[in-house]
């Protein structure tokens, strides 16, 4: 017969913590990803400075990739899409690290649909969340 592990108060605690830890992060993880969207959509590469960290790499559609200088030069050309919005958002929160998955709807200049996917890859630095990576594909 299998032995049934009792819980401590202070295992219990701890537990308690860790979900709400969780809940936490979860929570600026989603807030991190909509201001990323929102960063990308208006070209802001003020917000960019602050939640990108200082070894953040890009890999683009194209095939190009950019360290996080070429990246905020690239957010500071006009933007040329419309109503850019992340869709079918998934976050995987492991500890320190988290990754996210979604893919994207949009207008290009001519008023055709756009879409691609995305993943962002985010990192606990100093008590804040830092994107390091991002990997970008476009459907289409």
């Amino acid at each position: 017969m299998p032995l049934l592990h009792r819980l401590t108060p202070s295992d219990m605690i701890t537990r308690v913590g860790e979900i709400m830890s969780n809940d936490a992060d979860l929570r600026a993880l989603e807030q991190l990803n909509c201001d990323y969207i929102d960063s990308v959509q208006h070209g802001d590469v003020r917000r960019f400075d602050q939640i990108l960290a200082p070894e953040f790499y890009c890999s683009n559609p194209d095939g190009s990739l950019l360290d996080r200088a070429g990246f905020l030069e690239q957010t500071a050309k006009p933007v040329t899409i419309s109503g850019l919005e992340a869709l079918d958002v998934q976050i995987r929160l492991m500890g320190d690290f988290a990754i996210i998955h979604a893919r994207t709807r949009y207008k290009l200049a001519n008023g055709q649909p756009g879409g691609g996917r995305y993943t962002d890859v985010w990192a606990r630095q100093g008590g804040r969340w830092l994107a390091v990576s991002a990997h970008v594909t476009r459907l289409g």
